[in-house]
Parts: C-alpha cells; structure tokens; sequence
C-alpha cells in the first residue's frame, strides 16, 4: 500500500474511532432517544454511516453491494435496531470499504454514479475517500454536540 492510500485510511479510521468513542457508554435508551429538534438518534447516525460507507465504497466504487442484512426502511437517522446489530453493521461496512480501497489504485474510477452535484465531483476512489473522511467528520461532530447534550461529556475520540 502506497504512502496516500495509508495515510488516507488512517485519517478516515481516526474519524470512525472518534464515532464510536463518542458514542461509547450510552445506554441503550440514550442511543435511541432524539435530543434535537430535527429528531435523529445517535444510533441512527451511526446506522446512516454505514449506509454511507456501503453506499459510496461497494456501490459507487465497485458497483456492487451485498445485500442489507434488513429491509430498507427508508427512516432517515433513525433506527429500531439494537445497538449491538447497528454497531455490527458499521464495523462490517468500515471493513469491507477498508478491503475495497486496499484492492484498488486510488485513481480507479467509480463503477456507478452518485446522483446529484457529488456524481460529477468524485472522479475516482480518491474522491470517494476524502468524501467518507469529510461525511464521518461531520458526523462525528454532530454526535459530539449530542453527547454533550446527553450527559455533558466533552473531547471524546482519539484525536
């Protein structure tokens, strides 16, 4: 693996370390409990991560996912899910998206089109991991404010 994949892969596992950090320690109760207006759980974010991971690296970059281990409900950052099922399912998506970038050059280009603006801005795998690096930072900060609302727990994460 050359020096840009490694470094890539490090700064988007800092981002999902700093996920599950934040997250770690919540009761089931709270991982399923909206504290905005907006009405997201921090377990349905998580849950929207791997979505997003599977989404972008199987079907965008491959062009081919395996199946959801459930139907699509289509309840955006929302989840019924056990946290041990969603958590399951993150850590599988982070490894098989790991496994994808491992096995191809940074500059393949996507084997399907994400709809919207994003499809024409990401050319090539290298645009679909900095897009997961931006998408698992943004969310990460997200659940930090959460947590903080939750139970006033602050600087959670390896970085």
């Amino acid at each position: 693996m050359d020096d840009e994949t490694r470094a890539f892969l490090e700064f988007l596992a800092w981002q999902r370390a700093s996920v599950l950090a934040i997250i770690d320690g919540l009761d089931e109760e709270a991982l399923m409990t909206s504290v905005l207006p907006s009405g997201w759980t921090p377990l349905g974010l998580v849950e929207h991560l791997g979505h997003a991971e599977r989404h972008w690296f199987q079907e965008i970059a491959t062009g081919s996912a395996v199946p959801l281990p459930w139907p699509d409900d289509n309840t955006p950052l929302i989840t019924s899910r056990p946290p041990s099922v969603v958590l399951e399912f993150y850590r599988d998506q982070c490894a098989r998206s790991d496994a994808i970038v491992a096995a191809l050059p940074l500059s393949s280009p996507p084997r399907a089109r994400h709809p919207g603006y994003l499809g024409d801005q990401i050319t090539d795998l290298r645009g679909v991991i900095l897009h997961m690096i931006e998408e698992t930072a943004r969310h990460a900060g997200h659940l930090d404010i959460v947590r903080e609302l939750i139970d006033g727990k602050t600087g959670l994460g390896p970085r």
